[in-house]
């Protein structure tokens, strides 16, 4: 006999860490996006060891937003104010050299 299957309890605004947020946040007309912090939804930031980077810009190829560049020195960093820390730059390091930590509030 086959199991019945149940429905499962609606979530609250609360359990889903839900933010009200103003009209004026959002990206309403072509070109506005750059004038809004899209960082600030992130939970988690990219760290880069630069120990351990070899510079190879798969990081660079990789980010979805677009919002890593190349440093003074060489190197590849994210901008902070655009990054969402989706973490795919970490995922496809191969030298290991960026790690996702919990963004601090």
């Amino acid at each position: 006999m086959a199991k019945a299957k149940t429905k499962a309890k609606p979530r609250t605004k609360g359990e889903l860490g839900w933010k009200e947020v103003e009209l004026g946040f959002f990206i309403t007309e072509p070109g506005n996006s750059v004038e809004v912090r899209t960082g600030d939804w992130k939970s988690r930031r990219p760290v880069v060891d630069f120990k351990k980077c070899n510079k190879c810009t798969l990081c660079y190829f990789f980010c979805p937003e677009g919002c890593i560049a190349k440093t003074k020195d060489g190197y590849f960093e994210a901008d902070l104010f655009y990054c969402k820390g989706c973490g795919i730059c970490a995922t496809e390091c191969p030298k290991e050299a960026i790690t996702m930590v919990e963004e601090e509030r």
